[in-house]
């Protein structure tokens, strides 16, 4: 069929052409960012879940909702070099620039630049074309220690969007790549302004292992926070991704097509654009059919190997490889970390700092004490086929 008219777009962060099985979050989030313009306290969200179920997809959904709803918003992708102030700050300074033009909060909101501009000193943030100019107001979010300015900064910021009868939404992907003590810092502000009923809210995405860290960096984090699973769609939901595209195109697809499409892709939103996009241009017509699928999978495994598998693989060193091909040939995770050691006949303490360096590249996650599994789904297959000798 028409390439041109392929209706799927395999892509990190891509918005598919039907976002099934996601409803109840983001009618949360469009209930949430309601509520806080009205005064009335509402949650913020951090999205937990696996490499392409499509967090990134769900934020810039949710940064949308809030705009609609009368929300300034701010995204970030929290990278693992940078410090969060420096982050945030042309954000902020972006948010009060344009409350600043709003009537009812021009006075809060020349305050809450004052500020900034003492905050953007103190922890030395290059300010470029971002700069601020006013005077620094002495005292006020300038005691460099981040914990205690960037809160102050929060509820200045929330009380000149209250003045002028707007919100701030701050979106932050990749959330585990937050330094602890910058996101202990950023859990205290979001705190603070919910403590005051201000309009800000947060919505964070991120691998499995940030509900852990969020307990580790604030205990009452596990209550300020809902943490919405984000996993693989459901038999319905995931039929709906691949059928609703090709029908509003004009064509359609056999029920058993579908059925091997989720069979393939576990349900996996990823996986379902590449193996829908591959059927689509493998079909001389319509209807796409199962042979149609399984013509296409080569191709759709080839491109994952080639991509969304081979980039994140090509970031271990050797001794790392080493470990995650030890896993894969164990079979499918969870994987007990004692078994992976006596695999590799090495005492588990030995391998703790290796394996913690996995971690903090994102590649393995912790689901549980003594447990350890792929952040990436399928990425087991994807070793065995090219890096893990047989026994």
């Amino acid at each position: 069929m028409d390439p041109v008219r392929n209706p799927f777009v395999p892509g990190a962060g891509s918005p598919p052409p039907e976002l099934a099985g996601r409803d109840n979050i983001l009618r949360e989030a469009d209930v949430a960012t309601q509520r806080v313009l009205l005064g009335n306290n509402a949650q913020s969200q951090i999205l937990l879940g696996l490499r392409g179920v499509g967090k990134t997809v769900l934020l810039n959904q949710i940064e949308k909702i809030a705009e609609t709803n009368g929300h300034f918003t701010s995204m970030i992708e929290a990278p693992e070099d940078r410090r969060l102030a420096e982050l945030l700050y042309p954000r902020m300074a972006q948010v009060l620039r344009k409350l600043s033009f709003v009537a009812q909060s021009k006075a809060s909101a020349h305050a809450a630049l004052r500020a900034l501009r003492g905050f953007a000193s103190v922890f030395k943030i290059e300010m470029g074309d971002f700069s601020v100019s006013v005077e620094a107001e002495p005292g006020v979010a300038d005691s460099g220690t981040l914990e205690l300015d960037l809160p102050e900064l929060f509820l200045k910021i929330g009380e000149a969007a209250k003045a002028a009868g707007r919100g701030w939404t701050l979106l932050i992907d990749e959330v585990q790549y937050l330094k602890l003590e910058d996101y202990a810092a950023l859990i205290v502000a979001i705190h603070r302004v919910n403590q005051r009923n201000l309009p800000i809210l947060f919505f964070g995405a991120g691998l499995p292992q940030v509900a852990a860290l969020s307990g580790e960096a604030k205990s009452y984090a596990e209550r300020l926070f809902a943490y919405p699973s984000v996993g693989p769609l459901d038999p319905e939901a995931a039929e709906r991704a691949i059928r609703a595209p090709i029908e509003e195109e004009g064509e359609r697809i056999e029920p058993a097509a579908i059925d091997e499409i989720v069979r393939k892709t576990r349900g996996y939103p990823y996986f379902l654009q590449e193996w829908g996009y591959q059927a689509w241009n493998a079909a001389e017509r319509s209807p796409i059919d199962r042979q149609d699928v399984e013509q296409s999978s080569e191709n759709a495994v080839a491109r994952l190997d080639d991509g969304f598998f081979k980039v994140r693989f090509d970031r271990l060193t050797p001794a790392e490889r080493d470990y995650v091909c030890t896993m894969a040939r164990l079979g499918d995770g969870p994987y007990r970390s004692g078994d992976i050691a006596d695999a590799m006949n090495r005492q588990v303490q030995k391998l703790g700092p290796m394996r913690a360096s996995i971690i903090r590249k994102g590649m393995i996650y912790s689901p549980s004490h003594g447990d350890i599994d792929f952040t990436v789904p399928l990425f087991a297959d994807y070793l065995r086929r090219h890096w893990v000798r047989p026994l």
